[in-house]
């Protein structure tokens, strides 16, 4: 029997669609009455809190909020590599922690804060 050479037949490709630019949207004029209001910080959150002799050794006199008081432990423990060199979460108080913490043993860095909300007014 006789192969029949079949032809292949190349199909066209659809043509592209026009893409169709969307116009936007007419702006609408500012109203007048409205006014810009200020974002409001927390101030009790922020206010600066009296801290103790001991915690004031460690970070520095003065009235300070709480987040300063937590950079400022973090600058210590860092300049003073107590960080646990194989878990980092532990922290290993010197004399002047140990002061804060009440206790020369390890602790996590989650308890860091209770421990020295003690020494915060």
């Amino acid at each position: 029997m006789a192969k029949k050479k079949v032809k292949k037949v190349a199909k066209k490709k659809a043509a592209p669609k026009k893409r169709t630019v969307k116009k936007a949207a007419p702006k609408k004029a500012a109203s007048k009455t409205k006014t810009k209001t200020k974002r409001k910080s927390p101030k009790k959150f922020m206010e600066p809190k009296e801290i103790t002799e001991t915690l004031a050794a460690v970070t520095g006199k003065g009235p300070m909020p709480r987040t300063e008081v937590t950079k400022k432990l973090w600058f210590y423990i860092k300049k003073h590599k107590l960080q646990d060199a194989k878990n980092r979460r532990n922290i290993n108080p010197d004399a002047a922690l140990a002061k804060v913490f009440g206790s020369k043993k390890s602790i996590n860095m989650f308890q860091m804060t209770k421990l020295v909300s003690k020494h915060i007014k």
